[in-house]
C-alpha cells in the first residue's frame, strides 16, 4: 500500500506501538492534538505516525514537518543521542523536525502554535 511507510515485516508491531501510543497521550501531547486535529493550523495532521522504523508524535504530511514533544526522560543522555540519530535520519528522508519540551507546551500553548504556523508549506 503507498501510504505504509515501514518495512512489511515491522509494520504490525509499529501499528500496535502507535495505538498504545495513541491512547496513553501525555498531557502537553493531549493539548496539542486538540488544536491540531480540527486543523486549527490549516493543515491536516496525524499522530503517532509511522515512519521507517520510528513512530513521530505529529505529522503535518503536507509539508513534511514533524513535531514530536518530548517528556522528561529526553534528558537522559543515550535518550538524547536516540533522539538526535532519529531526527537524522527523518530529516535524510526530507522532514522538518521540531522539538518542544512538555513544559512548553503546557505553558504556552500559543506560542507553540504560532512556531508550527511559521513552518508549515501553503
Amino acid at each position: 500500500m503507498r501510504w505504509q511507510t515501514a518495512s512489511k515485516s515491522e509494520y504490525a508491531l509499529l501499528k500496535a506501538n502507535a495505538r498504545e501510543n495513541r491512547n496513553h497521550m501525555t498531557d502537553a501531547e493531549r493539548i496539542f492534538w486538540e488544536v491540531a486535529k480540527q486543523s486549527k493550523l490549516g493543515q491536516k495532521c496525524r499522530r503517532q505516525y509511522i515512519i521507517g522504523t520510528y513512530i513521530v508524535d505529529f505529522i503535518f504530511l503536507d509539508s513534511k514537518l514533524i513535531i514530536e514533544i518530548d517528556g522528561g526522560y529526553h534528558l537522559d543522555e543515550q535518550q538524547h543521542k536516540n533522539d538526535e540519530l532519529r531526527q537524522q535520519s527523518l530529516e535524510l528522508l526530507g522532514y522538518k523536525v521540531i522539538r518542544f519540551k512538555n513544559e512548553q507546551v503546557l505553558s504556552d500553548i500559543d506560542g507553540i502554535i504560532n512556531k508550527v504556523k511559521s513552518n508549515l508549506i501553503y
